[in-house]
């Protein structure tokens, strides 16, 4: 008895001095709320990226390693790796790794001569952060066949080409699964009708989605479901929004919280190559879309006709002040004989600039104007000027068309 109690002691006093960790991989990952990200920048990047993550409650990141990186400088990578899981664990983040990228893959590291190269690559990687508590799950490859090396084959060479990737990405699956038998795998494919040539493998079943209707948003989650449903495993969706692609971020978080299926958004920042179409924040922590932080935070968009109610900010007869208030700066005349044209030029642009805000403020909040460029980002832009350099003609030209724009829909006719 006393042995037993002992035996009994001992693994409870284990079981409070270890870390937690899960015993195999979750059934469900609807909890998952994530972005794309890199490792790049330095510490005060990293920290200031992930405070804006934080401040709209996403929880995860997947992010891109790749052996060219590793080899370059094994010792930094590894320190460099490490210490991005740490930060992001400590700041309430899980991390996704991404080991090989299908994108921009070399067909020579498919051969077999280069798999030793791949293989000290991969096990240097997975046993550095496999007992990490910020790790997630490990995505074998992203985007296996969304290359040149199939996009541009044809025929029977195509399918060889295929097969050759899948033959690698399988072969990667199980070598990390031996190397790490407790955290969960998964492969980025693009379109879920991809998902059945590894998910036997896989214990979480991801896709990507950037179709362009809520039509074909909803077909790529059910084809995803049916996938997760023969295998008895859950899903993910780890790369979707893209403004670019009628792939509205609104839209696709909507979509994902109706099937309730985790989500890692593309991406974090409005920066670089991509941040013409993708990206929430831009590095001053200002936002491009404010309805896509909005659907992050479960609120979306009203597009039920029974149920808008179209804004009128004509109500209270605010617009047809501000029109009186715009003809009147426009009118402005040069009263002082001497110095007229120098007021003309610096101090009264700044009661035209008055009465544009006030008629832009009035459009940009019933959604009267486009707001890929909001006026009030051309009003400030004059306003930090010094009233002297300000471009006058221009000033008028735009505060008389914002005129225009405010009188047609408010219907002043």
């Amino acid at each position: 008895m006393k042995t037993r109690l002992a035996a009994l002691l001992a693994i409870a006093f284990a079981m409070a001095v270890l870390p937690a960790r899960a015993e195999k991989p979750l059934k469900d990952y609807s909890f998952i709320r994530g972005v794309n990200y890199g490792m790049d920048g330095d510490q005060v990047v990293l920290e200031r990226d992930l405070g804006y993550a934080k401040r709209i409650n996403l929880n995860s990141t997947r992010i891109w390693l790749g052996y060219r990186f590793y080899e370059r400088d094994p010792q930094a990578f590894i320190a460099r790796l490490k210490n991005y899981i740490r930060t992001s664990n400590r700041m309430g983040f899980t991390t996704m790794p991404i080991l090989w990228n299908g994108n921009d893959i070399d067909p020579a590291t498919l051969k077999p001569e280069f798999r030793p190269r791949g293989d000290a690559y991969v096990k240097a990687v997975v046993e550095a952060i496999k007992d990490e508590p910020g790790l997630l799950m490990w995505d074998i490859m992203n985007e296996p066949v969304t290359n040149d090396y199939v996009m541009k084959a044809t025929g029977e060479e195509k399918q060889q080409h295929i097969a050759e990737i899948t033959e690698f990405v399988r072969y990667y699956l199980t070598y990390v699964r031996k190397l790490d038998p407790l955290n969960a795998l998964t492969v980025g494919y693009e379109f879920s009708s991809q998902l059945d040539v590894a998910a036997d493998l896989e214990d979480v079943i991801s896709f990507h989605d950037y179709t362009v209707r809520r039509s074909t948003i909803e077909h790529a989650y059910s084809v995803a479901e049916e996938v997760a449903k023969k295998y008895n495993k859950p899903i993910l969706n780890t790369e979707t929004g893209c403004i670019g692609r009628a792939n509205p971020y609104d839209l696709v978080l909507e979509i994902a919280a109706e099937h309730k299926t985790g989500w890692y958004l593309f991406e974090l920042m409005i920066q670089g190559y991509w941040g013409e179409i993708h990206g929430i924040f831009y590095p001053d922590g200002t936002v491009r879309d404010p309805s896509t932080v909005a659907a992050i935070m479960g609120f979306y968009r009203n597009r039920d006709l029974n149920t808008i109610i179209k804004p009128a900010p004509n109500r209270e007869g605010q617009p047809e002040k501000a029109l009186k208030e715009l003809e009147e700066a426009l009118n402005q005349k040069d009263d002082h004989p001497v110095f007229g044209a120098h007021l003309h030029g610096a101090a009264q642009t700044d009661k035209i600039l008055d009465a544009a805000e006030e008629a832009a403020d009035l459009l940009e909040a019933a959604e009267m104007v486009p707001m890929y460029l909001p006026p009030t980002a051309q009003i400030r832009y004059w306003r930090e000027q010094p009233p002297e350099k300000r471009d006058r003609e221009a000033i008028r030209k735009f505060a008389y068309e914002l005129g225009l724009e405010l009188k047609k829909n408010c219907q002043l006719y």
